[in-house]
Formats: structure tokens, sequence, C-alpha cells
């Protein structure tokens, strides 16, 4: 047992240690209920982890908690599980007010917090602390080193890019920092496989692999409708159409949420410079509260959810 782990009363957790299908529930935690934390929950409940999806704005856990009933709701709506799987399935699920309720020693730790690196930076030490068996960051475009400036083992810390709707995207994209160790590459492999993702494994570059390819084609599709070329709808089915794309790149930025878009592409920017500038339509209409979906106004019209 370390210095640390004995003054805390922590027992030392051995790291990049992920169980099996067939073991007894294990304990996952998620931090931030955004759109993307909240469907890593329901995700992980569904996998059969016993989730703490942790939420400081009270505000946001309440929407969250409606949330995770309707999609357990629809689930049951849509023959994809029945009542009582799908109870059992909330259930194990607890919304909680802050990292500090949380019992130490969870065996995974997935922080899902806006994509801004001193927020980021300053949860993941937070969590460090709780000592889990594998740390992971839902970031889409920092680069993981960042990130693990400061924690005590970056050798454990890696990320963990989901995609929007998380229960839908089989895609999951681990990238692996410098300081990553194998096993705990090894154990986000098999993260994935029992969360029913089929993993890709990047190396730690601004923007990864997806980001990079998704966001210039985004900000292009933006630009267009800021020159005029086409409305939204038009610039969407035309990727749709013509490239088989299973959404077009306006409307998967308003699933995303143009915040979220404007903070990676200002990060991309940072990185490789002035190829990757956000518009200013995206700025303007993030000033203006046009998120996307989250908001119910972004190049679309939402209601409940779906696209007007």
């Amino acid at each position: 047992m370390s210095e640390r782990s004995e003054r805390q009363g922590v027992p030392e957790t051995p790291y990049a240690t992920v169980r099996s299908e067939g073991a007894s529930m294990s304990r996952l935690v998620v931090v931030g209920a955004g759109t993307m934390g909240l469907g890593i929950a329901y995700v992980a409940a569904g996998a059969g982890y016993a989730v703490e999806l942790v939420e400081v704005d009270r505000g946001r856990a309440e929407a969250a908690a409606v949330r995770l009933d309707e999609l357990c709701a629809r689930a049951v709506q849509r023959g994809k599980l029945g009542a009582d799987e799908a109870a059992a399935q909330r259930a194990r699920i607890t919304l909680r007010g802050a990292l500090a309720e949380v019992a130490p020693a969870p065996e995974v730790i997935v922080e899902a917090v806006p994509e801004r690196p001193e927020l980021k930076r300053s949860v993941l030490a937070e969590a460090e602390r709780l000592h889990p068996a594998l740390l992971g960051s839902n970031t889409s475009s920092i680069p993981i080193g960042e990130l693990a400036e400061g924690l005590a083992r970056p050798e454990s810390f890696l990320g963990l890019h989901f995609f929007n709707p998380v229960w839908a995207m089989a895609l999951l994209e681990v990238v692996v920092g410098a300081a990553t160790a194998p096993e705990t590459t090894a154990a986000a492999v098999a993260l994935a496989g029992r969360l029913g993702k089929d993993p890709v494994v990047v190396r730690d570059l601004p923007g990864f692999a997806t980001s990079r390819l998704g966001v210039t084609l985004g900000l292009e599709a933006i630009r267009m409708v800021a020159d005029g070329v086409a409305d939204p709808a038009d610039v969407d089915k035309a990727m749709v159409l013509g490239y088989r794309h299973p959404v077009g790149p306006l409307e998967l930025t308003d699933l995303v949420g143009l915040d979220v878009r404007l903070d990676i592409a200002r990060t991309l920017q940072a990185a490789y410079g002035d190829r990757f500038a956000p518009p200013p339509l995206l700025v303007e209409m993030v000033a203006a509260g046009k998120l996307g979906k989250k908001s119910g106004q972004g190049f679309y019209a939402w209601k409940e959810g779906r696209r007007q």
C-alpha cells in the first residue's frame, strides 16, 4: 500500500483491471450529466454497471433524471427492452451532486464535462483521488498529454471518446497518451467490448482522428450556409444522398451542440492554425443561444428531441 493510499485509508487499486462480462456488478462513475455523460451512463447501466452520474448543477441533474426515465420508457415502447429490464437498468443509475459523494475505488471513472482544458484537468485531478482502476476523458479534441499534467498516475489515464447518441453509435475512440501504459489501453479495449462498442486505438494528437475529419466537414458546411451556397437542409441532403453519410454535417452539429463544436474548433485552431478557425456564423449562433437540439434551435428547429 502506498503512503498516499494509507494516509487516505484507501486500499491501493490494481490499475488497468476491467472485469469480464460474467463478473459481479461493478461500479462506473461518469462526471458531467450533459448529452454525452448522460448517454455514457445509460449505456453503462445497460451493460450491467452500477453507475454514479455526477452533476454539480442541480437543474441539469434534474433534467438528466427526467431524460433517463424517457430513454428507458422509449426502449420499452420500441421493444428494445422489457419493462422489468428497463426498470432495472434505470435503477442502476444514481445521481450524485459531487465527486465527494462517490465512494473510493470505482472500476472506471469517465470525465464528460465541457471541452475546456482547465475544467477537465480540475475534475480529473479530483477523480484520480478516488483511485479508479481506469480513468478516462471523453474529450474529442484536447490532447491527453495536456490533460494528464498534474496527475499522479498518468499511466492509468487515456481518452475514451464516445459518439452521440451514445446508445446508437458503435464507435469508441481510445486515445493513447505518451504516458498511458499498455495494460491501460488493453483495459479500455475490454471496456469497449463490455459496453457493446467497437474501438479504434489512436495516437494522442489534437483532434485525434475523428474530430479532425468531422469538424473540418462541419465548419465548411457552416461556411457554405453563410456564403449562401444552399440552405442547411440541402447541404445535409447532398452529403446523405451523395456520400451516404447517415446524417448531414449541419444536423450533426445540432446534435453535438454548436457550443461544443465551437470549443473543439478553437482547440484545433490553436494546434493547427486558421484552417480550423470557427466561421463567424457559428460564433454568432452560440452567442445568441442557438446551440442546436439541446436549446431547441440551431441550424434546425427542434421540439421534444426531434428535428422539425
